[in-house]
Order: C-alpha cells, then structure tokens, then sequence
C-alpha cells in the first residue's frame, strides 16, 4: 500500500515536532544553568537550532492549506485559522529577536534573568499555539454538526 501524500506530509512533520520538543527540553534546562558563557553558547545553538526546525515545521503544516482539513467542514472558522497562521510569523519574529539579544550581549550574565524571563513567555506562547491547533482539530473532527439529543 503506498502512502498518500498526507501521510508524506505528516511523517516529516512529526520528525520536526518531535526536535522541537526535544530542543524545547534542551531550551529549559539551559535556563536553570548558571549564567555563564558555556551556557550561552549552547543557548545559541539551541535557539539556532529552533529557528532552522520552527520555519521548516510551520511550512510541513501549511502544505496543501493550513488546517484545510478544519476549513472543508467549518469555513467559517476561518478568522480563527488566520489567526493561528499569524501566529507563526509573530513567534519565529519573537524567537530572532530573542536570538539576536543573546548574540549582542556585552555580557550574558547582566541580561540572563531578563532574557530567561522572555524565553519562558516565547516558549508559554508556543505551547498554547499548539494547544489551540490541536484544540481546533479536534473539535473540527469530533463536532457532530445537527446532532442532538
């Protein structure tokens, strides 16, 4: 049986879920180490390496209409698609920023409290992006439109 092209989209896109996550493990840890400059650069790869795999995954879900399979049954919800689809532009421009701040640093250790704060809040941001796509597939899969009781 061959696989059709949702399951070679979702395959790719799992494997970058799954580095994500993994580099989101690697993110917190780092924001409990010391605030030195062994630990800035392992920050810097870590977010270098989130802003090679986040554009890489918003693309994989985009591919073929980004949650097309919730605009087919409920076109209306649209707003709240184009409202996640946003938010993948204002998160990757969030982590650049936050990447930039760590490479123009005169020294890691005066910014890493303000700047531990700031990755905490992008990576709160995140979290609830997911939540709400996944929240809005779900419903979309499970609502029973008319059904009653």
């Amino acid at each position: 049986m061959q696989p059709n092209s949702r399951t070679r989209i979702n395959q790719p896109l799992q494997r970058s879920a799954t580095l994500e996550y993994i580099l989101l493990g690697d993110l917190r840890d780092l924001l409990e180490e010391p605030a030195n400059e062994e630990t800035c650069r392992w920050l810097s790869a870590v977010l270098d390496a989130l802003l090679d795999t986040l554009p890489r995954e918003f693309d994989l879900e985009e591919q073929g209409g980004y949650l097309s399979v919730v605009l087919e049954e409920f076109p209306n919800w649209s707003p709240q698609v184009e409202q996640l689809q946003e938010e993948h532009y204002i998160l990757f421009a969030k982590l650049k920023n936050l990447r930039k701040r760590v490479s123009q640093r005169s020294s890691f250790a005066a910014i890493a409290d303000e700047l531990r704060v700031d990755l905490h809040e992008w990576m709160r941001m995140l979290i609830a992006h997911h939540r709400h796509e996944n929240r809005l597939l779900q419903t979309a899969i499970n609502l029973e439109v008319g059904a009653g009781d």
